[in-house]
């Protein structure tokens, strides 16, 4: 599976990515901002086992982004249970050598478009913290809308902060869904 953009691509994660995973996402500033599941150190291992967790998903919902064939960032959706199963959250997070390049905005676009035609989604929602303000920006250009603010909600690495809640809706007729 592939997801086209001018200067990347969105596909299946490869074992052969490990290297350029593990070097890319090694990096303090990257990890700041996402969930603690998200290793910092980033090692060799953490590496390998993403990449073998995420090998023949059907369908495919965790992308790696690739430039000129190496791994430089991940975008995935996780899918939920119960009232929210057809409303995943999104996760994404680039290089920071490859930051300000309008890389991250065109692939939320890219995986929002791909959810919402292939996938039995009828909303997905992202939820960065109140310090990732380049994020917020990443969401709001991609088209997805702020829904709330939920204040000093989360922890991390010892700080408190607000997460914010945006979302983007399919665009589809009233209909019901059982």
């Amino acid at each position: 599976m592939e997801l086209t953009a001018e200067t990347f691509i969105l596909r299946n994660w490869l074992l052969t990515d490990a290297e350029s995973l593990q070097h890319h996402a090694n990096n303090p500033k990257v990890a700041g901002c996402l969930l603690d599941r998200f290793p910092n150190p980033y090692t060799m291992k953490d590496a390998v086992d993403w990449v073998t967790f995420n090998q023949d998903q059907n369908p495919v919902v965790n992308f790696a982004i690739a430039v000129d064939n190496s791994v430089v960032g991940g975008i995935g959706l996780e899918f939920r249970a119960d009232i929210y199963r057809k409303t995943p959250l999104l996760g994404y997070w680039l290089s920071e050598a490859y930051w300000d390049r309008g890389i991250m905005t065109e692939a939320v676009k890219l995986i929002t478009q791909y959810a919402f035609e292939q996938l039995d989604v009828i909303c997905i929602q992202a939820n960065p913290l109140s310090k990732n303000t380049k994020s917020v920006r990443v969401l709001e250009k991609a088209g997805y809308q702020q829904q709330g603010i939920i204040k000093q909600s989360v922890i991390k690495d010892g700080e408190v902060m607000d997460e914010y809640i945006f979302a983007n809706q399919k665009p589809v007729p009233n209909v019901t869904y059982r």
